[in-house]
């Protein structure tokens, strides 16, 4: 019995020994630890040599790496009592670097300034000296890195001293910390400049070469740390005082790098921030030639091609961007006629089953086609007609419809061009039901393009008279809810419909009465105010009453006395249809009407 307690207590002393080491290590790490966040804080008073302590912080931070030897190793604890040993030189060295702060701070200390830079020389060595042991350690296998000293964010209404310390402290850490230490500051980074715009300043104006960090990193192989550094400088992109510093520290190329399919193998997430970070950059049409000096016409147009049929945010950039290049007529005419844009962007409005996706293609077809009369060509020869034309059938949304008709609009009627072609493709038929059933927005848009189609030719005049164009004018004109424009609109467009012999036939013929209609609009709101509509309608009467029909129909409306009221009081086109119908044996008539 005694000899087995004697064999317990002696497998129980290396225990307890080991114990007992492993309590000196975490204490010396403490120890160290804290003498190097109360040397990081301190520094920050220091105003001489303010680059010499911020490359003295930035040595500090690497040292910063809380450590642990991994059980079950037989050298452990030669290699504990090393670390150990290491870490109380570092601790040593912090304090008595502090030494060095008061003296640093603008004060009369002996030695002057030549001493102080000698001695923060001969600190910089010494971290640097233990940089190297610590690294050595770790690399053999012993040790490993577990977490940094975490410098806490700043709160909300933090003076920018707090901000600079916390940013700073974020620069060191993805200069030279590990892999996880970078990601984890490249995260914190992108997170704290999105919710303060004072990090904005502080990165670009505070931070030694803190844009050219960024922009390395943006060539960095660990996915993580790339996304959330394109997300910084996405941000950085968003202000009109820094965007330039990004673009001086040549952040387009390794950006439009993220984006090409062939050189890249970048998330979606990754492109999507690289898309959004060139949209703002060339919100300046000057960046735009570095966007497509780098190949960022390529890179894009590929994106639309590789990810148009699901869309989403992706494409939605890159279209952007490419609507921002297009601006450039150089840049325009390049995409046209040498990197086939016309094909995937027509295709991409078409069969993008993401709304928001296939509005953008819509407006940057548009946005291309109205450059130039070439560029105009060689959308129409695409189909881009076509595809918009198609774009208005009532299975797409109501948004969709309404920028086709957009579009639609600044490509075929402003000013009208490539007509026969769309109407071949049914556009009179797609507007004619949209006013019938349209939303308000969408019935704005097709009176609006029925408007620009009316004065184009006596063709089309025709085609939109047989078509029913003339009931549905009127019955816009009716409704009390349109705008003095949309009222306006629909009485100039049945006024130039009019202005064709079939069509005033066929409206006199109509089952219908709305010859009546019209004169009964003439009377409609204030009856002595003469609105640009009812100048329109008085001249659609007028053009009625050049037929037998006409004038019959006009006669015998129990709403001719409005057209007697207006030449009552000297309207002058009132006063001659008045006189066209017959001058005083109609006013024998409207006498023999009103008395009744």
């Amino acid at each position: 019995m005694m000899g087995e307690a004697g064999e317990e207590e002696s497998a129980a002393a290396p225990a307890e020994v080991s114990r007992q080491a492993e309590l000196d290590e975490q204490r010396c790490l403490a120890e160290a630890l804290d003498a190097l966040s109360s040397l990081v804080s301190a520094s920050l008073s220091a105003t001489l040599f303010p680059l010499k302590w911020q490359l003295t912080r930035d040595r500090l931070h690497a040292c910063l790496a809380d450590t642990t030897v991994p059980a079950g190793d037989e050298s452990g604890e030669d290699r504990r009592d090393a670390f150990v040993n290491l870490l109380r030189d570092v601790a040593a060295t912090a304090r008595e670097a502090r030494e060095l702060v008061p003296r640093s701070q603008g004060r009369q200390y002996g030695g002057g300034k030549l001493r102080l830079r000698s001695d923060l020389d001969v600190l910089a060595a010494a971290l640097d000296a233990h940089v190297a042991r610590l690294d050595e350690v770790h690399a053999s296998g012993a040790l490993t890195r577990a977490r940094a000293l975490v410098v806490p964010r700043p709160g909300a209404g933090a003076t920018r001293d707090d901000v600079r310390f916390y940013v700073r402290d974020l620069f060191a850490r993805l200069r030279a910390g590990g892999a996880e230490m970078r990601r984890e500051a490249a995260t914190a980074l992108s997170e704290v400049l999105r919710d303060d715009e004072k990090c904005v300043r502080v990165v670009a104006s505070d931070v030694a070469d803190g844009v050219g960090v960024l922009v390395a990193l943006l060539e960095c192989p660990d996915a993580r740390v790339r996304e959330d550094v394109l997300e910084a400088v996405s941000v950085i992109a968003g202000s009109d005082a820094h965007r330039g510093d990004l673009v001086v520290g040549g952040v387009i190329a390794p950006v439009v790098r993220v984006l090409d399919a062939a050189a890249s193998a970048s998330s979606e997430a990754a492109k999507e921030r690289a898309a959004r970070v060139l949209c703002k950059l060339t919100e300046n049409s000057d960046n735009a030639w570095a966007v497509a000096a780098h190949g960022g016409v390529t890179a894009l147009l590929d994106l639309c091609t590789d990810h148009g049929a699901s869309g989403g945010e992706l494409v939605c950039a890159a279209c952007r961007v490419l609507r921002s290049l297009a601006g450039v007529d150089e840049i325009r005419k390049y995409m046209v006629a040498d990197a086939g844009a016309v094909p995937v962007l027509v295709s991409l409005s078409q069969r993008a089953t993401d709304d928001a996706a296939r509005i953008q293609a819509m407006e940057l077809v548009v946005a291309i086609g109205s450059g130039d009369s070439s560029a105009r060509e060689a959308v129409v020869q695409e189909g881009a007609i076509e595809v918009l034309v198609r774009a208005l059938d009532a299975s797409s949304s109501s948004k969709v419809r309404e920028v086709a008709l957009r579009a639609i609009d600044g490509l075929c009627l402003s000013p009208p061009t490539s007509t026969d072609r769309l109407l071949a493709a049914g556009f009179l038929d797609s507007v004619l039901s949209l006013l019938r059933t349209g939303d308000t927005t969408l019935q704005h848009c097709a009176l609006k393009a029925a408007h620009r189609l009316c004065p184009v030719s006596e063709e089309i005049r025709k085609a939109m008279g047989d078509a029913g164009f003339m009931l549905e004018l009127v019955s816009v004109l009716g409704a009390s809810s349109k705008s003095p424009e949309a009222r306006e609109m629909a009485a100039e467009s049945l006024c130039a419909l009019v202005s064709v012999h079939r069509n005033r036939k066929r409206f006199v013929q109509e089952d219908r009465d709305d010859v009546a209609r019209v004169l009964q609009l003439l009377g409609s709101g204030d009856e002595e105010k003469l609105t640009p509509a009812k100048r329109f309608l008085l001249s659609t009467v007028t053009r009625l009453a050049d037929s037998s029909s006409g004038r019959r129909k006009i006669l015998t409306s129990e709403h001719v006395r409005n057209l007697e009221k207006l030449a009552e009081t000297d309207v002058p086109d009132a006063k001659r249809i008045v006189k066209r119908l017959g001058g005083s044996r109609l006013r024998s008539i409207f006498h023999g009407i009103w008395s009744l």
